[in-house]
């Protein structure tokens, strides 16, 4: 056992293939897994409370889930980040992420809120001229991820949430700024790969590993983030610009940075994704391990010590699965559904009650909106979300003209060109991976075309 564990030919870096693994199915079980989750508070099962809260008091099953997305994600945009250059990079995250969270942006202001309003009221007066909360203004109040507007027009408060103080129309959507801010780490600590891969990795890993033990510190009460508003006037003392960098730190623009305790929760698993990444080929693909793993995050979630400790070892688990259970590769047959199914299912949860679908039962409620968020999906896979990956090599015609400019200058012959060698020399030279139809502009790595899997999120 011990031999197999040190094997070179049994690690994540050499085991896992980016064709050939179950993370697509994974991510589809997440999905659904939060929608059962916020089922409680949504539609008023579970005594309204989140499914998982009964067992732990550190996390909902729905956070769990969201542990796994951020895990796989860390994991998957890492290994992306070490093939694409910085520009290309945040193009392609912004492709993945915003035209399809737009689309649910403007189907909830402009179909299902209307539509759940006249329900609610009987009648359109007073919904697109609100005071507070406007349907036009919900779109770009949170179109860049930070909802700055959760509820439409004062309305729900005939839906069973409404009894446990919330009226937003996606709560799960929070998150997609915390992965966003994910995808930021990992671009900017890409930019040292000028310095070689070794600079950046070493970084990277410096990085991922201080989010992990910083949140395990927090989790454990040794660390208390909200004193961090003055951290450097602690050192140097007060004066004008201290205090304005101090307070730039704890919330740049506006937005809690050190003071936000959901950073170093959310990142602490895509962290972890991270080293995976960095580091495959040190970690062992174990069934031992994967047994022993589970076995500590089941404790943990149930006697505590999940969020500090505990959830590695489920994602280790989900880590060994995606690379054993190959049989699930093809999940995604017809579409990468996980990102829709996450973005859309909460405003349909909320539609659904607006009509007391959940007074028909669980069975029931559920039965008709794993069909309905299936549906949202499928479209927004095939109609937005794919549309827009395919556009991940896109690059400005001015852009495309300068670089062949430039090519084509370095490509001039020299003004004294020396001897030709023997034909039989220039037969035997192997062809340049750089010549040819493959050829990139781009210094490094050539960039490997991607799967959807490969795209993260």
């Amino acid at each position: 056992m011990i031999a197999s564990l040190l094997s070179r030919d049994n690690t994540v870096a050499t085991r896992f293939s980016s064709r050939a693994n179950s993370i697509g199915f994974f991510r589809w079980l997440m999905a659904f897994l939060v929608i059962f989750s916020h089922a409680g508070p949504i539609a008023g099962f579970y005594h309204g409370e989140d499914l998982g809260v009964q067992i732990s008091d550190e996390q909902s099953l729905g956070g769990v889930a969201v542990a796994g997305f951020f895990f796989f994600s860390g994991f998957l945009i890492t290994r992306s980040r070490r093939r694409t250059g910085v520009v290309r990079y945040f193009w392609r995250r912004c492709l993945r992420i915003m035209p399809a969270f737009w689309t649910a942006l403007l189907l909830t202001a402009f179909v299902l809120a209307p539509i759940a309003w006249r329900r609610e009221t009987g009648s359109m007066g007073g919904f697109w001229n609100a005071d507070v909360d406007s349907p036009l203004t919900y779109v770009y109040q949170n179109m860049f991820l930070k909802l700055d507007q959760r509820n439409i027009a004062g309305m729900g408060s005939s839906v069973p949430f409404a009894k446990e103080g919330g009226y937003d129309w996606n709560g799960s959507a929070w998150t997609l700024q915390y992965e966003f801010k994910a995808y930021i780490m990992v671009g900017l600590i890409g930019l040292l790969g000028v310095l070689g891969y070794a600079a950046s990795k070493w970084v990277s890993t410096f990085v991922a590993v201080g989010i992990i033990a910083l949140n395990a510190m927090l989790w454990t009460g040794h660390v208390n983030i909200f004193t961090w508003d003055n951290l450097l006037s602690r050192v140097f003392g007060h004066s004008w610009l201290v205090d304005k960098v101090d307070a730039f730190l704890f919330a740049p623009f506006g937005h809690p940075f050190l003071g936000d305790p959901f950073n170093l929760m959310l990142l602490a698993p895509f962290a972890f994704g991270m080293l995976f990444a960095l580091w495959g080929d040190k970690i062992p693909v174990s069934d031992v391990l994967a047994v022993v793993a589970i076995a500590v995050a089941l404790f943990t979630y149930d006697q505590g010590g999940w969020n500090a400790g505990g959830q590695f070892g489920l994602l280790y688990f989900l880590m060994w699965g995606a690379i054993r259970w190959t049989r699930l590769q093809h999940w995604e047959k017809f579409g990468d559904f996980s990102y829709g199914v996450y973005i859309f299912a909460w405003p349909l949860m909320m539609f659904a009650c607006y009509f007391g679908l959940q007074e028909r039962g669980m069975l029931v409620y559920f039965a008709v909106l794993t069909i309905a968020v299936h549906a949202i999906a499928f479209c927004s896979w095939h109609l937005i979300e794919k549309p827009a990956m395919s556009l991940k090599d896109w690059s400005p015609a001015p852009v495309l003209a300068a670089l062949r400019g430039r090519r084509s200058a370095s490509a001039e012959p020299a003004a004294e060109p020396a001897e030709p060698a023997e034909p039989a020399a220039q037969a035997s030279e192997p062809h340049h991976p750089s010549q040819g139809p493959g050829h990139h502009a781009a210094a490094g790595p050539a960039l490997v075309p991607a799967t959807a899997t490969e795209e993260g999120l």
